[in-house]
């Protein structure tokens, strides 16, 4: 379950922007309506694990037990929202001018592709950052123990680090 909210929020090494993605893309007055809805997460032992809520207005969780718990997140200066090639860019600001992103491509069920560019400790996480290195500047910010790797792509750029694999892919089961 840690891993799968992880996966919403920021870790403490991500992947991140100087504006919110893609650039170039108006942002969102509210939530389309096909977008909206309950969102369940399995964990590694196939259990749903706690409950998003997407509304008109932003976003909040359920635990299993029912109970709000980590906050809302509501559309504004710092959660922008786009839609741009059949994708929904969902961005968090977590200071001035470091942007964190993740990804939504909704299926066919209903049911969404979570996505993000995880950055791990290890050479995996070091091959990657290599990898985005040869495609851009990638800018190394440390900020209250976190580290930011800040890349500034273009929206086809961006797209095309989808079709490349830098993004993972987690499942998000709507509620139906």
């Amino acid at each position: 379950m840690i891993l799968f909210w992880s996966l919403l929020l920021y870790s403490c090494r991500e992947v991140s922007y100087r504006e919110p993605q893609p650039v170039g893309v108006p942002s969102l007055k509210e939530i389309p309506v096909q977008l909206r809805g309950q969102y369940v997460g399995i964990d590694e032992e196939g259990k749903d694990t706690a409950t998003l809520i997407v509304e008109s207005w932003g976003y909040h969780f359920k635990d299993p037990n029912e109970k709000d718990w980590l906050g809302r997140g509501v559309i504004s200066d710092s959660l922008v929202v786009k839609v741009y090639a059949n994708y929904y860019f969902v961005n968090f600001r977590a200071e001035k001018d470091i942007w964190v992103l993740r990804v939504l491509k909704q299926k066919p069920s209903g049911d969404l592709e979570l996505m993000s560019i995880r950055v791990s400790d290890d050479n995996k996480g070091k091959d990657m950052l290599k990898k985005l290195g040869k495609k851009f500047p990638v800018k190394e910010i440390k900020l209250n123990g976190d580290t930011f790797f800040q890349i500034a792509p273009s929206k086809e750029q961006l797209l095309q680090l989808i079709k490349d694999g830098f993004f993972k892919k987690d499942e998000l089961n709507k509620v139906k």
